[in-house]
This record gives structure tokens, C-alpha cells and sequence, in this order.
């Protein structure tokens, strides 16, 4: 597969500094290949999966033919989230270090729009936006695309999945024809190909398709679970490997913030990013994740696309994705900018059908192996800690802590017995943190809630659709159910309130009544939907 050094691409002097900066020599096979037909002006449809290096093939061209004198708007390239708007900008800033007064703005939904038009009005030559605000903008006039001579669709089959098609339509009629319409997709189902015969002249087709689908660095394993202990073997995996930055996803917003409560309530580092939260709240979680303040990121699909972190080391698919080319962009998190990645998937029943057809699909081995034993966990955090300690022997400053131990060490207790009453009061308290988290994963009673519902004999864990967001506190929950049920509010037991939902126990003869009175009633304006809860792992 062709491969160039940037050096033989042609590029002014300003790009080839902002490059060195950024320690990139060797340019990717889409690289090499779109730049110099972008640079002639072609049309370009180019089939690449993500982590190849796409954005860098058609912003270097876009950057290159840029006229920073002219303060109108010469390029746009929309995508499908604002997660992936803001990645390209970013990029695009990077690679533009030196090229003077050039002005790329991001547009999307989610941020203050009056912001956006604050910026448009001093003047852009590049725009990158998602097609819903791009529209907006254009209505209002606060964006002109009377001369872009360029226009780019990244990750074009993700917007028509996401039912773009009519906004893509309406954006592309509003620039000049005399233009160069570049398509970037992973895949090319019908709808794409439509949009290239009506909108392309004579485009040259660009495919970086390797045998392997998946990025060759990335080992990838999956674990054969029941669908109830899947939380249980996540949190094995993360305590025996140690994951630095990791991400968890799910297929729904509701499992991402189950997911995130649980790791949260028993001390694991996390939090969670998907489509509910505003732009400022997914910003501020991001920025966690970049600086390491948070080492997991619960996320969906959706929200995910454009996060380009390059020190994932793990991918964790707590559910197996509905679609094949989902598992590719999930598990391209890691495994990027030439380092090597871990992906580890869980299989409940028939997800291992939906796992064996992502193997065909992406030529792929994906392995088999057991959920990590209690034994091999405490073994390897031990393992862990002796190794930080003869770390910590090789530092200056221990005199003070000599001294301490010095105290201690008598006619009848020895250095030896000192050190080990240090290593029993450490791995005690290991073991303790061990006997909570098993306490959260115990077996229920064998009951018709077993395995369901049940928290603790004769309680009952109850799900509710009502949580922060509507302004739903526990008082407003218990008085609602004391109200309705006409039952004891001390009844009401272990009440969790979340951004959009809520849980509570209540005793196990008091579920069909609670049920019955809350059913499709009103708390706070919000029309109730409740239910037993999924399962108490999650919870």
C-alpha cells in the first residue's frame, strides 16, 4: 500500500513546519493518495475507516489552497456529531499554525448560537459544521456560501444513517457549482452513491480497504457472559489490567448512565457521555477524560464518534454493537497514532451470533477467554504493589519515613515484622474494597425476582423515568408514592436519583400496588413509566 514522506507531497514550507511540529513524518496510504488529487481540484470519493488519517487527507489540501486575504467563507465541511466538528477543527488549527490570519470556525448544535454568529460575522474561510446548525445559519443569513470553491462530507454514510440526507441537499444547492465536492465514507450504501452521481463531476475513487477491517495493532477478546454478569466481569477486567484511559460502551443512553452510576457508587473513576447531556456538560467530561482526571468514559455510539484520544489503551463493549461497522469505530478508539490497543467485548446469548458475523465481516480474530477469577485479581494487585514499592526504594526523600520506621523496631519486634504488619494493613484494606464490591454482585434469593430485580429478601428494586432534569428530588419521589399508594414513605428504601431516571426498593408486597398507582400519573409534569428494574448489577 503507498506510503509517501510528506517531504515528496509538494507542500509550501509554512505546512511542512506546522508538520515537523507535530513530529509526523511518514504520511498514511489515504494520505498519500488524496492530497495530491485534491490538490489538482478533482472531485474525490475516498473509502477509508476511521483512524487512518482522513482528516489530515482532505484539511492539508483545504489548508494549502486557502487565500487568507479573501475573509470569506472558500471552505465547509460537514459531519454527522459535534463531537467529530470539533476534532476536525481542532486538527485543522493545528496543521494551520503558520499559516497568518486564517479563521476555521466550528458550527453545531448544543452552544450558544449567538456565539457562532459572533465569530462568522469577523470573517471565516473555513467552516465546519453539522448539516441541522449549518442550516440554521444559512436561514439567518449569518452564513454565506456564495464562493466556497470546496466542500467536504466527512464520514458521509453516518450522516445519511442519521437521516441528513434532505439537510446535505439543501446545503450542497446553496454553493457554486463550479466547486470541488469531496466525499469521505467508510462504507457505500445506495443513498451515498446517489448523492455522488447528483452532486460529483467525474469523481476519482479513493479505497484504503485493508484485508483486515480492523486496526492490526488492536488485540481483540470477548468474554461469554450471562447478561447479569457482565458488570461483575467489567469491573474484574478493569482491577487485573489496570486500564490508564478506557472506554465503556453501550447501546443505550439509559445502560451508559446504569453503567456509570454503579462504576461511580464503588469508587471506580468514571463518568458518562452520550446524547441527553448539553454541549457544556459533554465539553467538561471530555476535558476530565483528555487529563486523565477520569480514567473511564461510559459512552453510546453516537456521542462517541469524533473522540480521538490517542492514550486509550482498553475498549470495552459492554454490549455487542447492532451494527458490524459500529465494532470498527468503537474498538479504532484505541490502538491509534501507532500504539497497540486492547478491545474486549461481552456476549449474552445471542450476541454471540452478532459477534461470529462481525468476525466474517471484519476478517478478524476475535478470541474467547475467561472473566478474570477473584484469585487472579488479588494476585495481580498484589503483584502491582510490590512492584511500586521496589519503585518507591529507588527515591531520595525516604529519610523521614526511615526514622518513623526506626521508631518502631525493638529488641522483640525487627525490621521484618514492621514490614510485614505494612504489607498486612495494605492488602487488608484490598481485601475489604474486594468484599464490598462482592457484596454489590452477591446472588439474590431464589424468588421469582431472582436474578431480576431483588436487592435484598422481601425488597424489590422499582425503575422510575423521572430524575434530575425534571427537578425530581427523593422527598418529591417519596411523597409521591406515599400519596398515590397510600403506602408508609419508610417503606421506600435505597433510593438512587439520576439525570433521567431513578430507582427505589420497596417491599416485595407492595410492588403491584405502587405500580398500579403510579402508572402513566404525573410527577411534576413528567407522565410517569415505571417498572421493576432491569437488574440490581446495574443499578
Amino acid at each position: 500500500m503507498i506510503t509517501l514522506k510528506f517531504k515528496e507531497l509538494g507542500l509550501s514550507s509554512e505546512m511542512m513546519k506546522a508538520i515537523a511540529d507535530l513530529g509526523f513524518k511518514e504520511a498514511t496510504p489515504i494520505q498519500s493518495l488524496a492530497i495530491p488529487k485534491m490538490m489538482t481540484g478533482i472531485d474525490i470519493i475516498g473509502q477509508a475507516q476511521t483512524g487512518t488519517g482522513k482528516t489530515a487527507a482532505f484539511g492539508i489540501p483545504i489548508l494549502e489552497k486557502v487565500d487568507v486575504e479573501n475573509k470569506a467563507v472558500q471552505a465547509i465541511i460537514l459531519c454527522p456529531t459535534r463531537e467529530l466538528a470539533i476534532q476536525v477543527a481542532e486538527e485543522l488549527k493545528l496543521f494551520s499554525k503558520y499559516k497568518g490570519d486564517l479563521s476555521i470556525v466550528p458550527v453545531y448544535g448544543g452552544q450558544p448560537i449567538n456565539r457562532q454568529i459572533t465569530a462568522l460575522s469577523r470573517g471565516v474561510q473555513i467552516v465546519i459544521g453539522t448539516p441541522g446548525r449549518v442550516i440554521d445559519h444559512l436561514e439567518r443569513k449569518t452564513l454565506k456560501l456564495d464562493v466556497a470553491s470546496i466542500v467536504v462530507l466527512d464520514e458521509a454514510d453516518e450522516m445519511l444513517d442519521m437521516g441528513f440526507r434532505d439537510d446535505i441537499e439543501r446545503i450542497l444547492g446553496k454553493i457554486p457549482e463550479e466547486r470541488q465536492t469531496v466525499f469521505f465514507s467508510a462504507t457505500m450504501p445506495k443513498e451515498f452513491l446517489f448523492l455522488t452521481k447528483k452532486f460529483q463531476r467525474h469523481p476519482e475513487t479513493i479505497r484504503i480497504v485493508s484485508e483486515q477491517s480492523t486496526v492490526p495493532l488492536i488485540e481483540q477478546y470477548y468474554f461469554d457472559v450471562r447478561e447479569h454478569q457482565k458488570f461483575e466481569a467489567l469491573t474484574r477486567c478493569l482491577d487485573m489490567y489496570g486500564p490508564k484511559l478506557s472506554l465503556v460502551f453501550c447501546n443505550t443512553k439509559k445502560r451508559v448512565d446504569e453503567v456509570t452510576s454503579s462504576l461511580q457508587s464503588i469508587g471506580y473513576s468514571a463518568d458518562a457521555i452520550h446524547g441527553d447531556m448539553n454541549q457544556g456538560q459533554r465539553d467538561r467530561v471530555m476535558t476530565k477524560f483528555r487529563s486523565g482526571a477520569i480514567k473511564l468514559l461510559i459512552a453510546t455510539d453516537v456521542a462517541a464518534r469524533g473522540i480521538d484520544v490517542d492514550d486509550i489503551s482498553m475498549v470495552f463493549n459492554y454490549d455487542i454493537p447492532k451494527d458490524d461497522e459500529d465494532y470498527i469505530h468503537r474498538i479504532g478508539r484505541t490502538g491509534r497514532a501507532g500504539k497497540t490497543g486492547k478491545a474486549y467485548s461481552f456476549a449474552s446469548g445471542r450476541d454471540n451470533y452478532k459477534l461470529m458475523n462481525i468476525q466474517k465481516y471484519t476478517k478478524a480474530n476475535i478470541k474467547r477467554i475467561q472473566v478474570p477469577t477473584f484469585d487472579e485479581v488479588r494476585k495481580t494487585r498484589e503483584g502491582i504493589m510490590i512492584d511500586r514499592i521496589r519503585e518507591t526504594l529507588k527515591e531520595k526523600d525516604l529519610e523521614k519515613y526511615i526514622e518513623m520506621v526506626k521508631s518502631l523496631v525493638s529488641k522483640e519486634t525487627g525490621p521484618l515484622r514492621v514490614a510485614a504488619a505494612l504489607f498486612k494493613m495494605i492488602f487488608a484494606s484490598e481485601k475489604k474494597e474486594r468484599e464490598q464490591k462482592a457484596d454489590v454482585f452477591a446472588n439474590v434469593s431464589n424468588d421469582k425476582y431472582a436474578g431480576t430485580n431483588t436487592t435484598n429478601r422481601g425488597m424489590v428494586r422499582l425503575f422510575i423515568n423521572v430524575g434530575t432534569k425534571n427537578n425530581v428530588g427523593a422527598e418529591d419521589l417519596v411523597n409521591a408514592i406515599e400519596e398515590k399508594a397510600k403506602i408508609s414513605r419508610d417503606l421506600v428504601k435505597n433510593i438512587k436519583i439520576l439525570e433521567s431516571f431513578s430507582f427505589f426498593n420497596i417491599p416485595q408486597e407492595n410492588v403491584g400496588n405502587v405500580i398500579k398507582a403510579l402508572r402513566s400519573r404525573d410527577i411534576k409534569g413528567k407522565r410517569i413509566s415505571i417498572k421493576l428494574a432491569e437488574d440490581p448489577r446495574h443499578q
